[in-house]
């Protein structure tokens, strides 16, 4: 009689054993893609935030002191600096205030598209949808029939014994 198990046929245990094994390294390496993934999202989130602090910032600290300096400026260069008038100061505020609203906008635009360029990660949801189905198709081992429930008295009696 030849021995059923030479090394070429694994005992159920085994085959248990390398099953979990299996799909444990298969879960790890599904989080850590997902992490990956997750990542590199939140580093383009944390700059799309940065550029739209910045462009708060700028707006709001700046504006006063760019306003004053940019209005008489234009002034100036109107000629109003040798005596000739140029133009009126609030036109030139005006301009000076629609200036920082034009860089507010323009870093605005840069949050924006820094933020849509975050996206949920594919790949570890496809890849954790592929387990997934490839898990409703198993099919669970066979389980042996219950044993009928003994009742009390006689396990009582058994356990006396």
């Amino acid at each position: 009689m030849s021995d059923p198990f030479d090394g070429t046929e694994r005992s159920l245990g085994q085959l248990v054993a390398s099953a979990t094994a299996e799909m444990s390294a298969l879960v790890h390496d599904e989080i850590a893609l997902a992490k990956a993934e997750i990542r590199q999202d939140v580093k383009r989130g944390a700059i799309g935030s940065a550029a739209g602090i910045a462009a708060a910032v700028v707006l709001l600290f700046s504006l006063p002191m760019l306003s004053f300096a940019l209005a008489y400026a234009i002034n100036a260069w109107t000629g109003g600096h040798n005596g000739h008038g140029g133009w009126n100061l609030v036109w030139c505020f005006l301009l000076s205030f629609a200036f920082n609203v034009l860089v507010a906008g323009l870093l605005g635009a840069i949050a924006v598209a820094k933020f849509k360029k975050v996206k949920p990660p594919e790949k570890s949801i496809a890849s954790a949808k592929q387990t997934a189905a490839i898990m409703q198709n198993a099919k669970p081992h066979p389980r042996p029939e219950p044993r009928p429930a003994l009742d009390k008295a006689s396990v009582v009696a058994r356990s006396s014994v």
